[in-house]
């Protein structure tokens, strides 16, 4: 007979070692064509692209147990998809590859100085987050129509992967992004099978592959700031605020030292930024990862083992892209940011006085034009400022009136 007073049985230790797992499976197969398409289009080889998948998985790995096993939180750590979604939206910057990656190093600098001067913080607080999401949704927008145009080009294709995702998301959300990515594969194994296709198999082994970085206006301004201010605003900002809720209170200077030094070691290798989990921080921080809140670190240190290992597929993910049929790998990574992009709309919109300049900067975004060799993203941002802040003037005039 057991005793009221007795405490509860604690949970076995597999649990968050289970729930850690789960983790990073789902984040990294729910979003890795997301980043090789932004790796691809700012000019990565695919030799290039593979070793930057596989940079990422390492160094979100060692950054997540290294934060979870020192702080004992479940923290759990990330690459940066809607920096890949920026990446992919801007393409090719002035000077190469070469300028994309040092545009990852000035990115890992920015992030490195948020940490250590706390005013470049409160200034990227200021920037209004109807702005910011509105941003990221204009940047989102041509990814996500990848699914719908796909459909008329590959319908054979591309509507397996629709269909799969559709009926998951209804009985197995969590799930239905990966199994996409699964119906994805066999797609590309009944393509093989029937056409011959093969990849190149120096393509199968996994290595880094380290490029010399250079600096350039049009790839700093165009594409380093983007990618800083969409990290900062969609992943490190949201990440703080769900743990949070969960009852843990990241701190903040430790986080960023971590992830700024972690996207400084992988820039050269290819990797773009890595940065605190939003979505999938919960899977680890949730009492479903452990009932005691004190034991969730765990489940982290197992996520950031879990990546680490699947680094290992990083090559062969390239690999299943190169002989994939023709809007197949696209349509995955429009569905896997549906649901950022659906959240980054509702943000934008949410305050009917600050639709305007949300709006523009959607257009702008969206419109994909580079001017004086900067991305739209960037001129977005600035085109959204200035209409908020002419809106303002009118408003301050007639409040002083």
């Amino acid at each position: 007979m057991t005793n009221a007073a007795d405490p509860a049985p604690r949970a076995p230790l597999s649990r968050p070692i289970v729930a850690g797992i789960v983790t990073a499976l789902v984040g990294v197969t729910s979003s890795f064509a997301v980043v090789l398409t932004g790796l691809d289009a700012v000019g990565a080889s695919h030799a290039q692209a593979a070793s930057g998948l596989l940079v990422l998985c390492l160094t979100m790995g060692v950054a997540s147990i290294v934060l979870a096993w020192r702080l004992r939180m479940p923290i759990t750590i990330a690459w940066s998809t809607p920096g890949a979604a920026v990446l992919a939206a801007t393409g090719a910057v002035e000077g190469g590859w070469p300028a994309a990656v040092g545009a990852f190093l000035v990115t890992a600098g920015l992030i490195l100085l948020t940490a250590l001067w706390p005013y470049l913080g409160r200034l990227i607080a200021r920037i209004p987050p109807s702005i910011a999401q509105a941003m990221l949704a204009g940047v989102l927008l041509p990814l996500c129509l990848a699914p719908v145009t796909g459909i008329v080009v590959n319908p054979w294709g591309v509507v397996p992967v629709i269909a799969t995702w559709l009926v998951f998301t209804r009985f197995a959300p969590r799930w239905a992004v990966p199994l996409a990515f699964v119906a994805a594969s066999v797609v590309v194994g009944v393509h093989v099978a029937t056409s011959g296709a093969s990849p190149d198999p120096a393509l199968l082994v996994p290595r880094l592959e380290f490029t010399m970085p250079t600096l350039t206006a049009g790839a700093v301004v165009g594409l380093a700031l983007p990618l800083f201010l969409v990290t900062m605003a969609s992943q490190n900002v949201p990440g703080v605020a769900i743990m949070r809720s969960f009852g843990y209170s990241v701190p903040w200077r430790p986080a960023m030292l971590v992830t700024g030094v972690g996207t400084a070691l992988g820039a050269t290798a290819g990797g773009h930024a890595i940065n605190l989990a939003a979505i999938s921080a919960a899977l680890a921080a949730a009492p479903d990862a452990d009932p005691d809140p004190k034991r969730r670190w765990v489940a982290s240190v197992s996520n950031g083992v879990t990546g680490i290992v699947l680094g290992g597929l990083s090559a062969a993910l390239v690999a299943l892209v190169v002989v994939a049929p023709e809007a197949v790998i696209p349509a995955v990574a429009g569905i896997a940011l549906l649901g950022a992009f659906g959240s980054a709309v509702q943000q934008a919109i949410d305050d009917p006085g600050e639709r305007p300049p949300a709006v523009v900067t959607f257009l702008v975004a969206a419109s994909g034009v580079a001017i004086a060799g900067v991305s739209a993203a960037f001129w977005a941002l600035v085109a959204g400022l200035v209409v908020r802040e002419v809106m303002h003037i009118g408003r301050r005039s007639r409040q002083s009136s």
